[in-house]
């Protein structure tokens, strides 16, 4: 490819094809970005529940 074509096809703009590829990868993503933050979210969720139960059972007296 020429020098020329080269600069030209580095300023010409993307396709809808190519900006809808990119918006598809990005979406993917953005869905495994958010199924990570769940599942971290779900953790702590479980970690303070099991951790209420046992301060709650200190206080009482029992041991945990």
């Amino acid at each position: 490819m020429s020098m020329w074509k080269t600069l030209k096809s580095l300023y010409q703009p993307a396709s809808a094809e190519v900006l809808a590829a990119q918006e598809y990868d990005q979406a993917h993503r953005a869905l495994l970005e958010a199924h990570s933050a769940r599942e971290y979210a779900e953790a702590m969720v479980t970690y303070h529940q099991n951790r209420i139960k046992r301060l709650k059972a200190t206080l009482a007296g029992e041991e945990a």
